[in-house]
């Protein structure tokens, strides 16, 4: 595992094959590895043709754990994202490059592609629909979840759910509670519309979190919907339909 600083914070990041490179951003107390690697995407990428770039989002897996919330707002990360694209000089030796985010991701990769739009060929937004618009709900919830003194003491669905997945992950808690307590900078449709490149919306058809792909979808200028059948929020990530839905769609984009 390599690693860069971005804004003095330590990012680790995994390049994969020598294909044409994509930068996949993970979803919230996950990682590069937990994400990519072992859901298959990394393999899957390789084969068609790609190298695969994986990070751990700051806070998360090997990069540098922060306990401040005011350091973790989605356009901060993105920045992370921004940072590793020219850490590894891949716009000058490729050309402005895909990226894809899963959930928490997905919402990074959307102000990569808003305030970094000159390094990005393609978005790919996977488990985040509309409602990156409308907002999540449950943060508090969570948030108690991560810090309750163990699992026995979270009392909510969706606490236990979130502290069940840092537990498996081996995520730093603390690190994890702060970074859902930023403050959320809010997108609009207004501000979606600046992204004029090939957007992929990809949400299962019972994702509640993520909400409609095909709703956020129509506010792109050019976007495309993939609705994964069967599948929710956590059940969509390394799902079939999904990868060859991303497949298809890459093949579209020039080089």
């Amino acid at each position: 595992m390599a690693s860069f600083k971005s804004e003095n914070i330590e990012i680790a990041y995994e390049v994969y094959g020598e294909g044409k490179p994509i930068v996949l951003v993970h979803g919230f107390a996950s990682s590069g590895k937990i994400n990519w690697l072992d859901t298959g995407w990394v393999e899957k990428l390789k084969e068609q043709g790609f190298s695969p770039i994986t990070l751990d989002n700051r806070g998360h897996g090997l990069s540098q754990k922060l306990y401040d919330p005011s350091l973790y707002p989605a356009r901060f990360m993105a920045r992370d994202v921004a940072g590793l694209i020219d850490h590894l000089g891949l716009v000058e030796k490729h050309g402005p490059v895909p990226i894809m985010g899963y959930s928490m991701g997905a919402r990074i990769c959307a102000f990569v592609g808003m305030d970094f739009a000159e390094k990005v060929s393609a978005v790919i937004l996977g488990g985040l629909g509309i409602n990156m618009i409308h907002g999540l709900g449950g943060s508090e919830e969570i948030v108690q979840g991560l810090l309750a003194p163990s699992l026995e003491d979270v009392q909510t669905k969706v606490g236990r759910q979130f502290r069940i997945f840092a537990e498996h992950t081996g995520s730093d808690l603390r690190a994890l509670a702060a970074c859902m307590q930023s403050s959320r900078d809010r997108i609009s449709a207004q501000d979606l519309e600046k992204i004029t490149v090939p957007v992929l919306v990809a949400v299962g058809d019972m994702d509640t979190i993520g909400g409609s792909a095909e709703e956020l979808a129509e506010i792109f200028p050019n976007a495309e919907a993939l609705v994964i059948k069967g599948r929710d929020h956590m059940r969509a990530t390394g799902d079939k339909q999904f990868k060859s839905g991303v497949i298809d769609f890459l093949a579209q984009i020039p080089n």
